[in-house]
């Protein structure tokens, strides 16, 4: 049923709890997960973000520091996904705008799901903002799923 799975990740707890719930999928019906993080260097803003490039103006950052912050919110993606069990996981880190990559590569693979993290916005500042999640459920051609923070009778994920 879900043999191709795309998990969104923007390295917050709600992504994070996307990648569990994907990866948990995969494994009941040996699919494949996809873990996808959009660049977008006017948005980059990592919880992981070390220390010293915290409270950074975002605009100073040089592409090669996007990528890198990219690439340790794909690690962090990885890590669930080996903490899950989940053995067939992939990369993609385009850059540009996340729904419209994100769409897109779900068309280019063929995807059967896309899960992403919900934000959590009131329905007024999604209207006035616009969301993510909210175009992907939207435009996709395949199912999708949204995921708060954490599910009822899930358990808490671990802090390192």
């Amino acid at each position: 049923m879900f043999r191709q799975i795309i998990v969104g990740l923007d390295g917050s707890e709600k992504a994070k709890t996307a990648a569990r719930i994907g990866c948990d999928l995969a494994k009941v019906y040996s699919g494949t997960v996809t873990l996808v993080h959009v660049l977008h260097a006017d948005t980059e803003d990592y919880e992981d973000q070390p220390e010293s490039e915290q409270g950074q103006d975002r605009t100073t950052l040089t592409f090669p520091e996007v990528e890198a912050a990219g690439q340790r919110v794909l690690d962090a993606g990885l890590a669930i996904a080996k903490e899950v069990g989940c053995k067939m996981v992939e990369t993609h880190m385009p850059y540009g705008d996340a729904a419209t990559e994100i769409l897109a590569y779900a068309d280019e693979i063929g995807a059967d799901l896309i899960v992403t993290g919900r934000r959590g916005l009131s329905s007024l500042s999604s209207l006035v903002l616009g969301s993510t999640t909210q175009a992907i459920n939207h435009y996709a051609k395949c199912a999708c799923m949204s995921v708060p923070r954490q599910l009822p009778g899930m358990k808490e994920a671990p802090t390192p």
